[in-house]
């Protein structure tokens, strides 16, 4: 995690920043999600539900960076799903705040 650390945000109140420069097209953050059933997803206390996203069906828990990664309608990073990353969209500077856009989320 020494290319990213978490600090002051809205989701949380934490979000992911930038340690160093990133140029466009560099993965960013590699997701390390829990796949869940419906049952564990209903199961989890409210502050973690929070943290659980739906692609393709699939409920999924996010771990700790990216499950800090703040929503914006202009980002800095896309979801590479079939990956499990977070892409540069753009150049990245040192310190920036990442974001995505979570609308492609099934939930």
């Amino acid at each position: 995690m020494e290319s990213i650390y978490i600090g002051k945000g809205d989701l949380a109140d934490k979000g992911v920043y930038a340690n160093h420069d990133f140029k466009k097209g560099d993965m960013v953050i590699q997701y390390h999600l829990q796949p869940l059933t419906n049952e564990e997803y209903l199961n989890l206390p409210e502050n973690e539900q929070m943290f659980v996203h739906k692609h393709s069906g699939q409920w999924y828990l996010y771990s700790e960076p990216e499950r800090y990664v703040n929503h914006s309608d202009n980002p800095n990073t896309y979801q590479d799903l079939e990956r499990k990353q977070d892409i540069a969209i753009q150049d990245i500077k040192k310190g920036e705040m990442i974001t995505t856009d979570s609308s492609k989320d099934d939930n």
